[in-house]
């Protein structure tokens, strides 16, 4: 995939290139800007990192951003902008993420026989594909809380959007000769593929436009209420309505249908006075009274709507505020714009979800009162229980209780714990069991202190059965099988509650089990729940039930790989009668290949199974390509591993564009080589740039992001429930984390450099010295000083090597040794 001019994503970066030509590895504080400005938030906007530039706060329920060609809002490379829509899910794959109430900034004639003809029987001209505007990449903006773009066509138009938690601004200045100004607000349509079932729009007063639009979810699955409400800074002059038969000029009241996508309404202001037009917006999924409080409570002060630039600087503080959590040295202009703009986009997820008055909208479609607390909405769990979830653990305390209560909230509602959560219900989209290593290490970062027993029920009855059929929750599907005998059959006419099942990919569903069942183990032996443990830990082994020893890649020469099994026990057998390990059969978006080192569980267990330790080594130096990776450190990475975004299949190596195997890395630390995680974690970070394709992947609601500040800093959670995280070098000389309650972690790295690889020589904490290459959660959240040796040559019986220095295997069997 090409890079794009980075000149073009961020006025931040213009003259950057002579600064990298000079090699400089660090920028004088006085010379840093603040973080919220750092932040380009055009990365992940090209090749399918699904990102949005527009503006949102941390944890937002509203975001503005534009909407262009792409199913996920807006691509780099789209040449018009349909208008500026109010919902968006950052980063996932599915092609139904938002972009609801689209409002666009216009001139030209409204009537009969004008630009705008409302005399169309088929209001033809009030399509958003149709009146979209052209726009310039020359001065676009996007930062932290803050969007600006020029729309070329209408005249010029200077779009600019901002946004709080549950309110946001949009601020249109029109050319300084135009006369009448129009504003579209557009119900019938949001993003593309995202399907509009029915919109209801209301004109009231001079001043106010408001609504609600039904919409289809994720992937197609249930359908959901959204309620807006957008408010003007002075009164229009004229306005109209559009339906599925034409314009009414004058009218105050619209509906669309899911077959009649046109319905709208338009605003129309003078420009003699003012050039500017202010829209202040609020959504809820409550109700209509929802969005007329959280805009009152945040998009107004004393009554009145908050100027625009007021609006900017409040977001921005808030967003300062959260981005200066962590404070990096020893980063190029670039290293820190693609640091911090990784930051921004884990703190994107999840999403507020209740309104000013605490009120939401729960999975059994009842209104419940989050009194003190914030509930939140959209959980893409199979994603993030890698990485982001243990970031906002680590570092956003108090958010990660909300998030936890949250969870438990929707076991409640619902009866069972969800798999995908998107507003106010279970999609049901990817398989395995990620809500248990999820909420398992949101106890082990002390986030479920207090409701340590409640969550333990919840995930019980998930881990021991499965829901009804007539329950929404779809939970551990393949349950009946994997529970009397240790794997989930391979079946893909299976019937399923949305897109996905587990046994469509009964293979890669049993080790996601398996894994999901030994961090489960942990928790139930610290609340003595003795058999219980007892049995998930022997569980935790059933990644073994499907491991087929004469399985082999008959290219590399490696035997025994983990197989799909089919109902009866059978290994699956395709119709050519051969199986490949590099086959899209039995494992979900990768290949026997990527799928055998999630059973980093049982690492002795998994080593004995490929032919012994050098074996093991060897085949994950093939996964890796390391030889010739380590020959090109910083172009390796592209040549090697990257193929399409959506390429899962047919390959036998790392796959940095998609989450089965983003704790591979590790398993050379875990296999006792940590200065080969070295060389393949700088090799990964390559591909994150500061350019619109500079998020490797879809970045699904922050988690790429997640893994590249760990990998960065030199930590990573690479075990589920484990409650370690694994050292290595980090990429920046010195970190400083604020934990939540006043605790500061210090990482200091002397010699670390982001243009060559460093090794670990030595550790210490807090001046002793560390031999192991982990670290416990408990004693990392009590913050303190994390201080590497780094070396530039690789001493094979260095640190880290030995196999006391390495963790015990929660789940390998009794007695098991590495070797």
């Amino acid at each position: 995939m090409p890079v794009l001019p980075t000149r073009l994503a961020h006025p931040v970066v213009a003259g950057l290139a002579c600064t990298l030509l000079l090699g400089l590895a660090s920028t004088p504080a006085a010379a840093q800007r603040a973080p919220e400005r750092e932040v380009n938030s055009f990365i992940g906007t090209q090749d399918e990192g699904n990102t949005f530039p527009g503006a949102s706060a941390p944890f937002g329920m509203i975001q503005v951003s534009p909407i262009a060609e792409h199913y996920a809002g807006y691509r780099y490379g789209d040449p018009k902008i349909r208008g500026f829509g109010h919902s968006f899910v950052s980063g996932a794959g599915c092609w139904e993420q938002g972009g609801q109430v689209a409002v666009l900034p216009v001139t030209g004639s409204i009537g009969p026989g004008g630009a705008f003809d409302t005399s169309d029987a088929k209001a033809a001209s009030f399509d958003y594909k149709r009146y979209a505007s052209a726009y310039t990449h020359d001065g676009e903006t996007g930062q932290a809380g803050y969007y600006r773009v020029r729309l070329t066509d209408y005249g010029g138009i200077d779009a600019e959007t901002t946004a709080l938690t549950r309110a946001a601004a949009e601020r249109y200045t029109f050319a300084a000769d135009a006369k009448t100004g129009h504003v579209l607000v557009n119900v019938g349509q949001a993003n593309e593929k995202h399907e509009v079932v029915g919109s209801v729009i209301e004109v009231v007063g001079d001043r106010t436009v408001e609504g609600k639009l039904v919409t289809k979810s994720f992937c197609g699955g249930k359908q959901y209420t959204t309620w807006f409400r957008i408010e003007f800074d002075r009164p229009f002059q004229t306005f109209g309505t559009w339906d599925k038969d034409g314009g009414v000029p004058g009218g105050r009241h619209s509906v669309g249908t899911q077959w009649e996508v046109a319905n709208g309404a338009w605003l129309s202001f003078d420009l003699t006075g003012a050039r500017s037009v202010t829209a202040t917006s609020a959504i809820s999924h409550v109700d209509a009274e929802g969005a007329r409080r959280n805009l009152d409570a945040e998009g107004k002060r004393d009554g009145r709507l908050l100027a625009f630039d007021a609006m900017r600087a409040q977001a921005q503080a808030a967003w300062r505020k959260e981005l200066q959590r962590v404070r990096i040295d020893g980063a190029s202009p670039d290293d820190r714009t693609v640091f911090y703009t990784a930051l921004y986009h884990a703190l994107l997820h999840p999403m507020t979800g209740s309104d000013a008055d605490g009120r939401y909208r729960g999975y059994d479609e009842a209104i419940h009162r989050a009194d003190g607390w914030t509930y939140y909405e959209y959980f893409s769990l199979w994603d993030t229980y890698r990485a982001q979830n243990q970031w906002l653990a680590l570092t956003q305390p108090a958010v990660a209780r909300d998030i936890a209560r949250t969870m438990l909230a929707i076991h409640d509602q619902m009866g069972w714990l969800p798999r995908w959560g998107y507003a106010n219900f279970d999609t049901n989209i990817m398989t395995g069991d990620p809500v248990t290593p999820w909420l398992v290490d949101l106890w082990r970062f002390g986030a479920l202190d207090g409701r340590e027993r409640e969550a333990w029920s919840a995930l019980w009855q998930n881990a021991s059965g499965r829901p009804p059929a007539m329950n929404r929750a779809q939970g551990r599907a393949g349950n009946d099988t994997y529970l009397a005998d240790g794997f989930v059959p391979y079946d893909r006419a299976y019937p399923s509650k949305g897109m996905d099942v587990d046994q469509h990919h009964g293979g890669s569903a049993t080790l996601e089990y398996a894994l999901a069942d030994c961090a489960l183990a942990q928790m139930a032996s610290a609340l003595g729940e003795t058999d219980a443990a007892a049995t998930l830990r022997e569980r935790g082994r059933n990644w073994r039930r499907v491991w087929d020893a004469d399985t082999a890649d008959k290219e590399l020469g490696f035997r025994g790989f983990p197989r799909p099994r089919v109902e009866g026990g059978g290994f699956y057998v395709p119709a050519h009668g051969a199986y490949d390990p590099r086959s899209n059969h039995g494992f979900h978006e990768g290949t026997a290949w990527q799928y055998q080192w999630l059973t980093q569980q049982d690492v002795p267990g998994m080593v004995a199974a490929m032919g012994g330790l050098a074996r093991t080594r060897d085949r994950l130096d093939a996964f890796f390509g390391y030889d010739a990776l380590a020959k090109d450190v910083a172009g390796g990475a592209r040549k090697l591993w990257v193929v399409g975004p959506y390429s899962y299949y047919n390959q036998y190596r790392y796959n940095p564009n998609n989450e089965p195997d983003l704790h591979a890395p590790w398993m050379y630390t875990l296999l006792g080589q940590p200065w080969k995680t070295a060389t393949v974690l700088r090799a990964a970070q390559a591909l994150f740039t500061n350019a619109p394709n500079g998020v490797t992947g879809n970045d699904d609601l922050g988690t790429m992001s997640a893994w590249y500040l760990f990998s960065a800093l030199g930590l990573y959670p690479a075990v589920p429930g484990s409650g370690q995280v694994l050292l290595h070098a980090p990429r920046y000389a010195h970190a400083d984390i604020d934990l939540g309650d006043g605790r500061r972690l210090r990482i200091d790295a002397p010699g670390a450099d982001p243009r060559g690889v460093r090794y670990v020589d030595g550790v210490r904490v807090d001046g002793q010295p560390q031999r192991n290459v982990w670290l416990d959660v408990a004693r990392l959240r009590q913050g303190g000083e994390l201080r590497f040796q780094l070396g530039r040559q690789v001493h094979e019986n260095g640190w880290g090597t030995s196999p006391d220095a390495l963790p015990a295997s929660a789940c390998a069997a009794p007695g098991a040794m590495l070797e």
